[in-house]
């Protein structure tokens, strides 16, 4: 499974408690753009509106400029593919406890779906991230000596 495209800012602002897959649904010349790494998912959330999921904010450059539609938004809402039954217990879990669903990473699948992995999180304070920051860099330093001793 290639990954395609990564939300690396999700670990970090957000505390990942429960990860889904969608298939995302998308034009042709988008799907060209996604297998060629031209997609964003920086400030890209996940919202779910008339019982349906949708990627809001996720940038898909296009493949070929001069051949894209006149009308063609980068940014605009694609929808998510989902059972009903994941998307009502989305609305239950989420709704009131202050989790947002924020979308991982893009890959595909063996037979060459785009898959979307998302999951629902909490956001960090301040002072988690510094813990974190802190945790990473004792971890590299012991590292660093672990090697430098061998």
């Amino acid at each position: 499974m290639p990954t395609l495209a990564t939300n690396k800012r999700a670990t970090f602002d957000y505390e990942i408690l429960k990860k889904y897959e969608a298939g995302l649904v998308l034009a042709g010349y988008e799907t060209k753009a996604v297998k060629s790494g031209r997609m964003s998912l920086r400030g890209s959330y996940v919202v779910i509106k008339n019982n349906e999921a949708h990627l809001i904010n996720a940038h898909i450059s296009p493949y070929q400029p001069k051949n894209m539609p006149a009308d063609y938004e980068p940014t605009r809402a694609r929808k998510l593919l989902l059972h009903k039954s994941e998307i009502k217990g989305l609305i239950g879990e989420s709704s009131g406890k202050g989790l947002t669903l924020v979308p991982l990473s893009v890959y595909t699948n063996r037979i060459g779906k785009i898959k979307l992995s998302f999951a629902q999180a909490r956001g960090k304070k301040k002072y988690d991230k510094r813990e974190a920051i802190a945790e990473k860099e004792s971890k590299r330093k012991i590292q660093r000596a672990l090697r430098s001793k061998l």
